[in-house]
């Protein structure tokens, strides 16, 4: 669904850096992929997975062969959702929570990304740095991403490893430990990676987009924050960030690989999932238990942690509660020219919204719809302004999923001089769309890509893993196949006449980016 590069492209941030996130290779097909990334329905669908983590592909499974996911709730009703591969090498566990940066308040911009980088400092139980120590030696890998909506934590580990893993995994993510030499030390790190953010011209670009697009909306801020908000943020401020938001309602643990004899699910009804407390129960105190004063394991004292109680929703509106839900986006259509220092080719960037991620239909229509336009060679945009009258260097044109309402993202990087032409092309090829519907073989085309590319997510546990946890952390408790099935309701008249009006170029923010 979301992200492409790096940065706000992405409209995610991976855990340490900008990263990208990618299962499920779009371009799966005779003609190699060129001019575009990640329209591939797994993409769209589900969060993604942070890039990087090693994970062997077993091929033995299909889409068609795969069983029904099967769902539990624990203690105060946190949602489990497993799936049993049994021919997987591994087991996938990924803890979501509606905790992205649309959930911050003003003042708190940056905190949901800032928290996932003080998740892995440790608990009171983990030092800093033990529970990657500890998963390695168990033979996994870990990874979290910070997205607009929502964060994730995703662990791969042999089956056998499972249990302890599931300790690990949840002892740091619900008790997080924030201790404040930490904190502080971790925040030059978070300013770093903004400072670094800051000085890639391409990502200052496509952060004056959303901005200008989405000028009243959390989609128009940086995932990283603002600096002087990350300056003045305070411990105490993060402990209360977690305790509002990591509840029962507000996070799911998704679990895929082999699953044997259900002993793993079991352990979950013991584990500290099971005692997590909804949103409308007392708070605490603390933002983790036992958190105050204390030792945690390694040398020497530990130093004071944050303490700090939540607010109420009920005695602040104005502080969103849980289970949190985004407000509706609104795009501004508009244009707008900026110049960059340090661009080494012009770009023009495009926004364009359409309906969120909770309409599967329409969602994989857009889909279709951004894969006939600029995926491949063969795809209309990519075709025109590439291979034919060679305008550009390249073109994208990809889907962001996203719960408020998702996001069409176009870059094209171009010469200077060619950029009026490439504009007056790009809208060229768009009213084509919206005069003729499709032939059908190019529809097809676009079936098969976003088909393969799915189908391919679905060989993998920690892509399973991460397509069921996102699905069931924002309710959306469809089949494996109901994507696949998506896919054969569109006809070329309907995709013309429900979905190509929506990429009309009126609709669209419009920013031309040249170098200084």
């Amino acid at each position: 669904m979301k992200l492409l590069t790096c940065g706000v492209t992405d409209l995610v941030v991976s855990h340490g850096v900008v990263d990208a996130v990618a299962p499920g290779p779009a371009g799966l097909g005779p003609e190699p992929s060129s001019g575009s990334a990640g329209n591939g329905t797994a993409d769209q669908i589900s969060a993604g997975l942070p890039k990087g983590l090693p994970e062997p592909v077993s091929r033995t499974e299909s889409s068609g062969g795969l069983g029904e996911p099967q769902q539990r709730r624990l203690g105060q009703g946190v949602a489990v959702v497993s799936l049993d591969l049994p021919q997987a090498p591994v087991t996938c566990l990924d803890f979501w929570c509606r905790a992205g940066s649309a959930a911050e308040t003003p003042a708190e911009s940056g905190l949901a990304h800032f928290l996932e980088h003080m998740v892995f400092k440790g608990s009171e139980r983990l030092g800093a740095g033990e529970f990657d120590l500890r998963i390695e030696a168990l033979g996994g890998s870990s990874n979290a991403a910070t997205g607009f909506d929502d964060v994730h934590y995703h662990v791969l580990v042999p089956p056998s490893a499972a249990a302890e893993a599931i300790d690990l995994l949840l002892d740091l993510v619900l008790a997080p430990r924030l201790d404040r030499q930490d904190f502080d030390l971790e925040r030059q790190v978070v300013l770093e990676e903004l400072a670094q953010s800051e000085d890639q011209p391409e990502e200052v670009a496509f952060q004056q987009l959303l901005s200008r697009a989405c000028p009243d909306h959390a989609y128009g801020q940086p995932i990283l924050g603002r600096r002087e908000a990350l300056e003045g943020h305070r411990a105490e401020a993060m402990a209360a960030f977690h305790q509002r938001l990591y509840k029962a309602d507000n996070c799911c643990l998704a679990v895929a690989g082999p699953l044997g004899d259900g002993a793993i699910l079991e352990h979950l009804e013991r584990s500290a999932l099971a005692g997590l407390a909804r949103s409308d129960q007392p708070q605490s105190t603390t933002a983790a238990k036992g958190q105050g004063p204390g030792k945690r394991k390694g040398k020497g004292p530990g130093k004071p942690m944050a303490r700090a109680t939540a607010p109420a929703r009920e005695s602040d509106p104005s502080v969103p509660g849980a289970p949190s839900e985004p407000a509706p986006l609104r795009l501004q259509p508009g244009s707008d020219t900026v110049v960059l220092p340090r661009l080494e080719a012009a770009r023009l960037l495009m926004a364009w919204q359409v309906p969120p991620a909770s309409e599967l239909e329409a969602v994989i229509g857009c889909d279709l719809l951004t894969t006939l336009l600029a995926e491949g060679r063969r795809s209309r945009l990519v075709a025109r302004l590439r291979e034919q009258l060679r305008l550009v260097e390249s073109i994208d044109l990809d889907l962001n999923g996203l719960e408020a309402g998702s996001l069409v993202l176009l870059e094209a990087v171009c010469e200077s001089e060619n950029l009026p032409a490439v504009e007056a092309e790009i809208r060229r090829v768009l009213q084509e769309l919206l005069q003729a519907p499709p032939p059908l073989a190019e529809l097809e085309r676009a079936q098969r890509l976003v088909g393969n590319g799915y189908r391919f997510g679905l060989e993998a546990a920690g892509s399973v893993a991460g397509l069921l946890g996102n699905n069931n952390l924002w309710g959306r408790h469809q089949a494996l196949q109901a994507p696949l099935e998506a896919l054969t309701h569109w006809d070329p008249q309907r995709l013309s006449r429900e979905l190509a009006p929506l990429l009309d170029p009126e609709r669209a923010f419009c920013l031309r980016a040249l170098p200084a």
